[in-house]
């Protein structure tokens, strides 16, 4: 589109007024380009059955082959218990009950370029239901999990979850 636009300025105006169009095209370009460089947020659901939680190994995505809890992109006008429940549906497909916040990580991925603020939630899975593989394109597998045999590579925002101030062991109920 740039370059259409580019070429139909050349062929009707002055110098001036193609420089002042190039202009215009560049700042526009910058502008959309630094809204993609700003931080997206990440919701992060800790899936729990009595003293285990889920975790799900990557695909297909940033941090592919580490292990993180279900979650994804926090939708325009949706609550993070929205978003929780949404995400944990498509993935694992289980309802969940009794959400609550469990912590927010800021997670910057300098390869790919990616910058996150990751929002954590902790749930319990409802009775009778068992978590199955809802995104074979985007997770190779399931593993039950408690802080003290975590699979390895954890997800990045993971790792920084853990890295904090954070004590898993004092906020399980």
């Amino acid at each position: 589109m740039v370059i259409l636009a580019h070429a139909g300025i050349q062929n009707r105006t002055n110098n001036n007024t193609q420089r002042l169009a190039e202009k215009i095209i560049l700042v526009n370009f910058m502008m959309h380009d630094n809204e993609l460089k700003r931080p997206r947020v990440g919701v992060g659901v800790f899936v729990w059955r009595g003293d285990k939680f889920v975790l799900m190994q990557r695909k297909n995505a940033h941090g592919e082959g580490s292990w993180a809890p279900s979650g994804g992109h926090l939708e325009f006008g949706e609550t993070w218990e929205e978003c929780a429940r949404r995400e944990t549906r498509e993935e694992l497909g289980v309802e969940i009950e009794n959400v609550q916040f469990f912590g927010v990580t800021n997670d910057v991925f300098q390869t790919e370029g990616k910058h996150y603020i990751t929002i954590y939630l902790r749930a319990d899975l409802c009775a009778g239901q068992e978590p199955r593989n809802g995104e074979p394109e985007k997770t190779v597998a399931l593993q039950w999990a408690t802080w003290q045999t975590l699979p390895s590579p954890m997800f990045l925002p993971c790792t920084n979850f853990l890295a904090s101030q954070f004590s898993p062991l004092r906020s399980q109920t």
